[in-house]
């Protein structure tokens, strides 16, 4: 019986073995971890387990759709409850700004914020994201195999107004200088460039599209993000994936030109037809899961890496600032934040700081003091060159803190269990490109095509994960993850004429879902 081999527990890993059990074949999941989730982690505190890395459940439909494929209902396995409120915001001068799911509301609140041009500024800037959004779904971010030609002619029956609306010869902080008239949101949206790991600065207009993931709508996730995790793997072993966790991957064997199986830390050899390969494409081109995989991925240069980040991960009891599930306290001088961090490459002197308040929501105060809390400082992706000292921890410490601080937050202890992840951390968790949590940056309008996509060049090895195609974050994980599975099958199905019928509908099914999400897309 032919087997699948799946290097890694990350979301993207979690859904390829799932979506390839479903399909019949037989699968083997290994994880150098202790548990799922990959970057999806969490870390102990006295309060218990608090996430430690991705805080935001967005684009809702993507995991419905998978979970229709496995013929279950998302709500039947997973506890979510609509956030009415997005996130709060607030900026050196006192003042704040809460973002509500209703538009309505956001745009009332922006008016009494900054007045009625930029209310207004902010609706055409929601329609104007809208349509990018909504356009760019299918043909970008559902498409397993995007080219800059395919895309261009089936986006062709709207190209002008496409371009008009991505603003291809400016960048995503000169064009929302254009729309608002009040820096203070220009910080407030360009901040969304940071989700893909870039700056505002340095990325094309088009990403402003990215608001309009949280804009429709943000979930919160009972047990936290980790409960996602578990959840998939829960399904995955239903249906028969062999999981093997704290078995670390050292190299991917080849024979012939074609994946022969995958050699473990421990010496075993397992053999198997295919691999998918669920973390940095870099460590391949480094050489870091043996010299024969090199040519599956091209390195990633220092330059070219995304942002890394300070995590913190404790618990205790906040004072003085009402804080929302999702708080942002920016920084005074955002142009100097970027370029510390992309051209100096170094720790920000007067950073933006994003607080998540696990256990709040907009429905009721927090049940349990001491509350968990993952605080998060961006940082510059050398955590394979950079080792952190003493000063700078206490350095990024004063930093984050003092931030908070003058906002009026105190937390009661400030540090208690700080558990603070580095770049350097980073890159020992998840190696290959210096600790960068989103692969490489997005500073070019040709950026998102540069992205390793689902096959590679060795026969049998494919990829899955945030580094890769459509994009970071874990909808789009969750995506890559499934575009791995189709692949896999697809070229299962042309080699095996007892494949093809299955395959077909498989196949089918998913286009059929791509349209419904897109005329509902079209329809909000």
């Amino acid at each position: 019986m032919e087997r699948t081999i799946v290097v890694g527990a990350g979301i993207g890993g979690l859904v390829a073995a799932l979506e390839l059990a479903h399909h019949g074949h037989a699968v083997t999941l290994l994880e150098k971890a202790s548990g799922p989730g990959g970057k999806m982690r969490t870390v102990g505190t006295a309060a218990g387990p608090v996430d430690a890395g991705p805080t935001v459940f967005t684009m809702r439909w993507v995991f419905e759709e998978l979970f229709e494929t496995l013929g279950e209902a998302l709500d039947d396995h997973l506890d979510l409850h609509p956030a009415t409120l997005l996130a709060r915001h607030n900026w050196p001068d006192g003042t704040s700004l809460d973002l509500f799911a209703d538009p309505a509301a956001s745009e009332a609140a922006i008016r009494e914020f900054a007045g009625p041009e930029d209310a207004a500024a902010f609706r055409a800037f929601r329609k104007r994201t809208a349509f990018l959004f909504d356009q760019l779904d299918a043909p970008m971010m559902r498409n397993p195999n995007p080219n800059p030609l395919r895309v261009t002619l089936a986006l062709a029956p709207v190209l002008p107004r496409l371009l008009a609306a991505a603003r291809p010869l400016s960048t995503m902080w000169r064009d929302l200088g254009r729309q608002f008239r009040d820096p203070r949101l220009c910080q407030l949206f360009g901040r969304y460039a940071t989700y893909v790991g870039g700056s505002p600065f340095l990325s094309p207009a088009l990403l402003s599209l990215i608001w309009q993931a949280e804009a429709r709508g943000v979930s919160l996730v009972t047990g936290g993000m980790a409960a996602l995790a578990a959840k998939i793997e829960s399904l995955a072993e239903t249906r028969g994936v062999e999981l093997r966790y704290a078995t670390p991957a050292e190299e991917i064997v080849v024979e012939a030109g074609r994946v022969a199986g995958v050699r473990l830390s421990s010496g075993e050899v397992l053999q198997a037809n295919q691999v998918v390969f669920n973390g940095n494409p870099s460590a391949l081109a480094s050489g870091l899961m043996g010299a024969d995989v090199r040519a599956a991925a091209r390195q990633v240069r220092r330059h070219e890496r995304s942002l890394s980040a300070y995590v913190w991960t404790f618990s205790g009891a906040p004072k003085g600032f009402d804080l929302a599930h999702h708080t942002v306290f920016f920084g005074g001088d955002y142009a100097a934040e970027f370029r510390d961090l992309f051209e100096m490459r170094r720790m920000p002197a007067d950073p933006t700081i994003y607080v998540c308040a696990q256990d709040r929501d907009d429905r009721r105060q927090p049940a349990r003091t001491p509350e968990r809390f993952q605080i998060i400082m961006n940082a510059p992706a050398d955590g394979d060159s950079v080792t952190p000292s003493e000063q700078e921890m206490r350095q990024c410490e004063m930093r984050t803190f003092n931030r908070l601080a003058a906002a009026g937050l105190t937390l009661d202890p400030p540090s208690a269990e700080n558990a603070l992840t580095t770049p350097w951390d980073f890159d020992q968790l998840f190696p290959g490109m210096g600790g960068a949590i989103y692969g490489a940056h997005p500073h070019s309008l040709m950026a998102s095509f540069k992205r390793p996509q689902a096959r590679t060049k060795i026969a049998g090895l494919y990829l899955a994960g945030g580094a890769g195609h459509p994009g970071p974050g874990v909808p789009m994980a969750a995506l890559s993850g499934r575009h791995a599975a189709a692949a896999i099958l697809q070229d299962r199905a042309s080699t095996s004429p007892s494949m093809r019928m299955d395959t077909r509908g498989g196949t089918s099914t998913g286009l059929a879902m791509t349209a419904r999400a897109a005329s509902r897309s079209s329809a909000s």
